[in-house]
């Protein structure tokens, strides 16, 4: 899992704090003076969250937000400032901020949102790599399998699936435990969801 926070302010003694504080709680952190020099010692792998100061020479913390979003560069965002107001912080928000934050920084509020962060970047790598697993898997799929699949997640009875496709009622069933056993599910509510997350859809 990521764990590197990136912080990112032009002022030394700032980020210098943040990275000690963020450290002393457990967080690999990294202090940046711009968000080019982020730029270019960004590992996305290794990244958990970002912070960055609103207003900076060249580029300031939401343009390097939006930035992110227009590389398709998905990490969690959190946005400092001095300076704050409402548009501003409207605007981060609106963009997918984990927080907009005013210094100076309220230590717990800051580490909250640090946490909330991180919770999210951790889940959101989990259920990519959930998603992935299970592309896999249906790639290895017969394709009668996926047609019974398909029939699954539509909520088609066995009896309704054996009819339209042609085949015996046992032969479905026999289909379903061979779904289960390759998809690696226990449920078939568990089947759906990961089916469906995974991109397959209803017949």
């Amino acid at each position: 899992m990521p764990e590197i926070v990136h912080v990112i302010d032009d002022v030394e003694g700032v980020r210098d704090s943040l990275r000690i504080l963020l450290e002393t709680k457990g967080y690999a952190a990294r202090a940046h003076g711009s968000c080019q020099d982020f730029l270019s010692n960004l590992s996305v792998a290794d990244a958990l969250c970002v912070v960055a100061d609103m207003r900076m020479p060249e580029m300031g913390g939401l343009d390097l937000q939006k930035h992110l979003l227009e590389k398709s560069i998905d990490l969690p965002f959190i946005v400092i400032t001095g300076h704050g107001d409402v548009p501003s912080a409207v605007q981060a928000l609106k963009s997918g901020a984990v927080d907009f934050i005013e210094k100076p920084l309220k230590t717990d509020l800051f580490l909250a949102a640090i946490g909330r962060a991180a919770e999210g970047r951790r889940a959101h790598i989990k259920t990519t790599e959930e998603v992935s697993s299970a592309r896999q898997r249906i790639a290895a799929l017969t394709p009668r399998e996926r047609d019974v699949l398909r029939h699954l997640i539509a909520g088609s009875p066995n009896k309704i699936i054996a009819f339209e496709l042609g085949i015996s009622a046992r032969t479905v069933e026999n289909h379903r435990a061979r779904l289960m056993v390759k998809m690696q599910v226990d449920s078939l509510a568990e089947l759906v969801r990961i089916s469906l997350e995974a991109g397959i859809a209803a017949k």
